[in-house]
């Protein structure tokens, strides 16, 4: 179900969006409020759960986790113990940076960070140690032309 946002709303999720560390001042300048008003507004995105949290983004190959992994996974079983389970496994493992149920040939699609082609197959080695695969299909980033968009609001 989509939330209504009036301009203003949007405009505070745009900037927020492109920057979060921005002063609470300059946000509400830009969006043309007052701070306390502004404030509200944003408190009031929170409690409405479209403001989730803040983070930042880090550079991965400053931090020696250049090589990036979209694996595709098939299973056969769906049970909701195994899917507990295997839901438990991969988020146990700290490369993987966004899991995926889809639809489609493959059920799961994992986004893995790692440092080269050794820390991958270590990830994957864990991946697979636990619990029966139907399958693991790996794609290997080239180049990434658009990552971590904001939500058009």
């Amino acid at each position: 179900m989509k939330e209504a946002l009036d301009r203003i709303d949007a405009r505070i999720l745009a900037e927020l969006q492109r920057d979060a560390r921005q002063t609470q001042r300059d946000l509400a300048e830009k969006v043309g409020l007052s701070q306390n008003a502004c404030w509200r507004r944003i408190r009031n995105l929170e409690e409405r759960g479209i403001i989730t949290g803040q983070t930042i983004r880090v550079d991965r190959e400053a931090l020696g986790q250049g090589l990036v992994v979209f694996a595709m996974i098939r299973t056969r079983n769906h049970s909701a113990d195994w899917l507990k389970r295997f839901r438990t496994h991969v988020l146990s493992i700290p490369n993987v940076v966004d899991f995926h149920r889809i639809g489609g040939d493959y059920d799961y699609m994992l986004k893995i960070v790692a440092p080269d082609m050794k820390g991958y197959d270590h990830v994957y080695q864990r991946l697979i140690a636990t619990l029966e695969l139907d399958a693991v299909t790996s794609y290997f980033s080239m180049e990434a032309i658009a990552e971590g968009r904001p939500v058009d609001v």
